[in-house]
């Protein structure tokens, strides 16, 4: 019986290692696309205070019907 049992939760302990390392490996492709959208956000706001022609600032205005 101990046997048994013993083998179960080597074989419980060896799915949970395997899903850990998916979970990593999913985790770090995650953590490079957050990295990468930072980096472009960054760039577009370094181009946008750079060059403030690039957004139009009568959008902030109200419309002459208001």
């Amino acid at each position: 019986m101990d046997e048994k049992r013993i083998a179960e939760l080597e074989i419980r302990y060896m799915h949970q290692q395997e899903m850990l390392q998916e979970l990593s490996g999913v985790l770090y492709e995650q953590q490079k696309v957050i990295d990468q959208l930072r980096a472009e956000v960054d760039r577009l706001k370094q181009k946008l205070e750079a060059e403030p022609g690039l957004v139009d600032a009568r959008q902030d205005e109200r419309p002459p019907h208001y």
